[in-house]
């Protein structure tokens, strides 16, 4: 039994002592020869990573990037050469008022409205083309598509510019009332407006913030101010940036002009809100007509109608 135990003492001492020579000797240099080799490896990297880029140009660019964006620009281009400047200043300006100056041009709108009228084209074409229609029918049907397919884009953006001085009205009255508490809490005009615009978010405040970029490269804050009432086009933004530019040009109190034009605001919204509470029972006519009443009168008149058959 001694012997056993010395012998497992003599092969633990054994493997421990082996275990240290590894550790001290064996695996930093094995540590060593890796790190050689993956310096290696970095410095013969670019020449391969060059090869492959070049080899993965054309392969890992989409095709909407290759060629339909490239296609979309040139015809941009092509358009904006041929068509009217006060169209261009037109589309431009529905498109700053809807918030999509960013994202698109007037020439990729134009574009957008003739890819339309194309496919509407095309549509009509291939729904009236083996019908028994005549010529002249024909020709109306596709320039009547053509004409509806170019419009639903202008459509769309007035949807989306209504939408968005819809937000602005709405959120108008709490700005105000910021702005005036904050104002006469001791702040000025530009810090109150800073504090709002950096906890608040919305269209309005988004404007907010492109008048302060405005003013902070240079402009002129009469102009900025004219700038951001014409890009909103909603009449309290209107006379709420002009009786702010009075106010700083006659001196008069910041304070009062804020407290006058969020009362004079809240006012309007109000008054605003009942008159389109006023339109409600004129627009449920025709829901209760098309589908409230039908639905009654089938509750309330198939029962009578089939006891009256029953007794027949």
């Amino acid at each position: 039994m001694l012997i056993v135990l010395f012998s497992l003492s003599v092969s633990l001492v054994a493997l421990l002592l082996l275990m240290s020579v590894i550790r001290k000797k064996i695996l930093p240099q094995a540590s060593v020869h890796q790190r050689v080799l993956s310096l290696d490896a970095s410095q013969s990297a670019p020449v391969v990573t060059k090869k492959n880029d070049g080899q993965r140009k054309l392969r890992d660019i989409p095709f909407m990037e290759r060629v339909v964006k490239p296609a979309g620009e040139q015809m941009a281009a092509s358009i904006s050469r041929l068509a009217p400047k006060q169209l261009q200043a037109l589309i431009e300006k529905r498109l700053v008022m809807a918030g999509k100056a960013n994202e698109c041009t007037p020439p990729q709108f134009m574009v957008i409205c003739l890819l339309g009228a194309l496919s509407m084209w095309l549509l009509i074409f291939t729904l009236v083309g083996e019908s028994n229609y005549k010529l002249i029918q024909r020709v109306a049907f596709m320039l009547i598509g053509g004409i509806l397919g170019g419009l639903m884009p202008v459509v769309c953006l007035n949807i989306m510019v209504q939408k968005r001085q819809a937000e602005i009205a709405r959120q108008l009255p709490e700005v105000l009332d910021l702005l005036c508490v904050s104002v006469q809490a001791g702040l000025s005009f530009d810090a109150a407006l800073r504090k709002i615009t950096d906890r608040m978010k919305g269209e309005l405040i988004s404007e907010c913030k492109r008048l302060q970029e405005d003013i902070r490269m240079g402009m002129v804050r009469r102009t900025a101010m004219k700038n951001f009432a014409s890009r909103c086009e909603v009449q309290d933004v209107s006379l709420f940036m002009t009786s702010i530019i009075q106010a700083e040009r006659l001196g008069t109190s910041m304070s009062k002009t804020l407290k006058k034009q969020a009362d004079n605001i809240r006012e309007r919204r109000r008054q605003f809100v009942k008159a389109e509470a006023m339109k409600a029972p004129v627009k449920i006519v025709f829901p209760l007509v098309m589908f409230i009443f039908p639905a009654l009168f089938v509750v309330t008149l198939v029962p009578t109608l089939l006891l009256l058959i029953k007794n027949l």
